[in-house]
């Protein structure tokens, strides 16, 4: 059970870093997410700091569990937001969306199978 949490927390939080990296240094590919969501570009760091933060709470949730627990439930709040964005201008187009949902909720689910609820 140990080795599967921590493999899907530490593949979460690689993503999710990546994820942040790309919003944090202007890359292309968030700035048309963003556009096309009609969300403001001024957002973009912003968002990228959130998922920044999510990623270090994951891997701090290895060393405190309810770090881990708080930065899985954020991430989780963050992804279904990021889905309403999507629906609100038509967009059906989930596939990423879903690598990321799914993978946060992965690691959710194995942090309270090996921890519980605090």
């Amino acid at each position: 059970m140990f080795i599967g949490y921590l493999a899907v927390t530490i593949f979460a939080a690689l993503i999710t870093a990546s994820c942040a990296y790309t919003y944090l240094t202007g890359h292309d590919y968030p700035k048309a997410q963003m556009r096309m969501k009609r969300i403001p570009l001024s957002w973009g760091p912003v968002l990228g700091l959130i998922l920044a933060a999510g990623a270090v709470g994951l891997l701090a949730g290895l060393a405190v569990p309810l770090l881990g627990l708080i930065a899985t439930a954020g991430l989780q709040a963050y992804f279904i937001l990021a889905l309403f964005a999507h629906l609100r201008v038509g967009s059906r187009k989930l596939t990423g969306w879903a690598v990321f949902y799914l993978t946060e909720t992965a690691a959710l689910v194995l942090h309270l199978a090996h921890h519980g609820l605090p």
